[in-house]
């Protein structure tokens, strides 16, 4: 079984100014709902505290696949950025 969070992670939080933007994204009281889109995945926010996380496939005749997907909830999305954002040298803004 893959393990979405953990690709994600390795995908996406390669960079102080992608986790930042990620953090943001997630801990907006400014944002109720909506998409972030990163470089492969999209986080969904559902409301304040649940998110889908999932990889999109669109091919040129406008086929779109989501091949694997997950729900967590924010306290739990930000521990997990968190931690691997530190095991990665970056600096990891205060909860």
């Amino acid at each position: 079984m893959i393990d979405v969070i953990e690709r994600f992670l390795r995908d996406e939080i390669s960079s102080q100014e992608l986790y930042e933007d990620i953090y943001n994204f997630i801990t907006s009281f400014h944002i109720r709902n909506g998409e972030f889109e990163a470089n492969y995945y999209i986080i969904k926010k559902l409301d304040n505290i649940n998110f889908l996380i999932y990889a999109e496939n669109i091919y040129q005749d406008n086929h779109r696949e989501i091949p694997y997907s997950i729900s967590i909830y924010k306290d739990n999305l930000i521990r997990k950025i968190n931690n691997y954002a530190h095991t990665q040298g970056l600096k990891v803004i205060d909860e």
